[in-house]
């Protein structure tokens, strides 16, 4: 009988809590949104899935090393990849080697779209400061806005490491949710006729050009921001391997296998650290509340700000302004969002190469806002 109560002592059923089961059911909720709507699967599966690994109730301080957060389990020692700020840059690494910043080239005006839809981060920031948060949490919150989950990730682990696992689920859900909050805003921010706009075909952009763009794109960011040269040189890298042609196979391995294995590893500790015990508190609610104030705010910058440099273009130089939406990292959904509304508005209209230009744009205006923060603040 005493080995009998010992089991059950040790067992989930005695050590289960109304928090366990409300996030058991937020991961069956990822779960099914990615496998029912394909919302962010490659994101929303293994995050789902290590909401459970981790909500699965046992015997706390017992011992038994099974929790993210107790020293010697295998979650924590995989966990370190995010506290350490290691896996952020292997996933940039691997977005460099997938990214094609020809348009980009071809029209760079449309990076200051990018910069645009970073308007959420900062005005996030000023918010989170007056609600009482301290200057590193509040530039952690705000990052949210940029919809880029690895940038959220290195910066909270820089400056708010116990805010990492809010954060972190925060930015990845708002990622996965760009097909349902972005669209009314854009509707709503624009008229008829400007959803219409039709822009002029990208001109032809040369390898030379290809290749010296990341050169001179880290050097000039670096300059300006070196906080973010762990996420931008490896950005930047990536890029260089897939453009120079010489590297193939590194270019391959890093935006095949390599990014996968991180995804997946990240994606469940992520998940995992939202241990129901250690993650539902007020505070990570009022984080959710606030990224999703900064996505949407990222959201209308750019579009406004694409309204706002139509006052000074004439005829085929104009930009549709549901492009300015793509400004935030997203990438590439949040620029096929804006392909999506171009279409409904005039299904001959196809927007997706000229929104990729803001959408990569965007990826390397929020690293450099992530760095100057952690320059000033750190």
């Amino acid at each position: 009988m005493q080995g009998i109560l010992r089991f059950l002592e040790y067992s989930g059923f005695m050590n289960v809590t109304p928090g366990h089961v409300l996030m058991i059911l937020i991961g069956i909720l990822f779960i099914y949104l990615a496998v029912r709507h394909e919302y962010e699967p490659l994101l929303l599966v293994p995050i789902g899935f290590g909401i459970l690994i981790g909500n699965t109730p046992f015997l706390e301080n017992a011992g038994l090393q099974l929790g993210i957060y107790e020293q010697g389990s295998v979650m924590n020692y995989l966990y370190q990849g995010v506290l350490k700020g290691i896996f952020p840059p292997l996933i940039f690494l691997g977005i460099g080697a997938m990214t094609d910043f020809s348009t980009l080239l071809s029209n760079p005006k449309l990076i200051l779209l990018g910069a645009a839809a970073q308007l959420g981060i900062f005005l996030t920031y000023l918010g989170a400061i007056a609600l009482g948060f301290t200057n590193p949490e509040s530039a952690s919150i705000g990052i949210i806005g940029g919809a880029d989950g690895p940038t959220a990730i290195f910066i909270s682990s820089r400056l708010a490491p116990h805010l990492i696992g809010s954060i972190a689920i925060a930015a990845y859900s708002y990622m996965a949710l760009v097909p349902v909050i972005q669209p009314p805003i854009m509707r709503l921010l624009t008229t008829p006729e400007e959803r219409k706009i039709k822009m002029k075909p990208p001109r032809s952009v040369s390898k030379t050009e290809k290749v010296v763009f990341p050169i001179a794109g880290l050097l000039l960011t670096g300059f300006i921001a070196p906080g973010a040269l762990p996420l931008l040189g490896m950005l930047f890298f990536g890029n260089l391997l897939k453009e120079s042609m010489v590297t193939k196979r590194l270019a391959d391995t890093a935006r095949n296998a390599m990014i996968d294995i991180v995804t997946i590893i990240l994606g469940l500790t992520v998940g995992a650290s939202t241990q129901a015990t250690t993650f539902l508190t007020p505070q990570s609610v009022l984080i959710f509340v606030l990224g999703a104030l900064s996505f949407m705010i990222s959201t209308a910058g750019g579009v406004l700000f694409a309204k706002l440099m139509n006052m000074f273009l004439k005829g085929d130089n104009k930009i549709n302004p549901l492009i300015g939406a793509a400004g935030v990292s997203a990438v590439p959904d949040s620029a096929r969002v804006a392909q999506i509304e171009g279409l409904k508005a005039d299904p001959t209209n196809h927007l997706l190469m000229h929104a990729m230009a803001p959408n990569v744009a965007g990826v390397i205006g929020s690293a450099v806002a992530a760095g100057i923060m952690i320059s000033y603040l750190m």
